[in-house]
């Protein structure tokens, strides 16, 4: 949610994609893929925008934080980056979601979005349930 160098971007990807296949990823066995070259993300984000109030995004504490240590009002981006996160995860159908406790409340967004899409436009979206890990 925040401006990057066009330079530094290009590299960030690199390293965060070494850094992955570094873990053991086998991309034999699995799709690795940049986002930002998939337009049904953005796409899905804005349906799904169009769905979700700006009171319910307000309310997360994700987004008091941040705007917080901004020192500022917090951008549009930063507000609506939980209904993004939320588009990642129905896009492919989801059914069950790897989250740390920092990331339940954006999972638990994506369910009401899935919730509220399925009842207003029949079952489509999986709810997504979570995966808590320990450490």
């Amino acid at each position: 949610t925040m401006p990057k160098e066009p330079a530094v971007l290009r590299q960030n990807i690199l390293d965060t994609t070494a850094a992955i296949l570094a873990c053991g990823i086998d991309p034999k066995k699995c799709f690795l893929f940049r986002q930002s070259l998939v337009p049904e993300h953005a796409e899905l984000a804005w349906i799904l925008g169009c769905l979700t109030t700006v009171p319910r995004l307000l309310r997360l504490p994700q987004w008091k934080m941040k705007r917080a240590s901004q020192n500022s009002e917090g951008t549009v981006g930063l507000l609506t980056y939980p209904v993004l996160q939320a588009a990642d995860i129905l896009l492919y159908k989801s059914t069950h979601v790897p989250v740390g406790e920092d990331q339940v409340l954006h999972l638990e967004l994506a369910q009401d979005i899935a919730q509220h899409f399925n009842k207003k436009y029949g079952e489509f979206f999986p709810v997504p349930k979570a995966i808590l890990s320990e450490l």
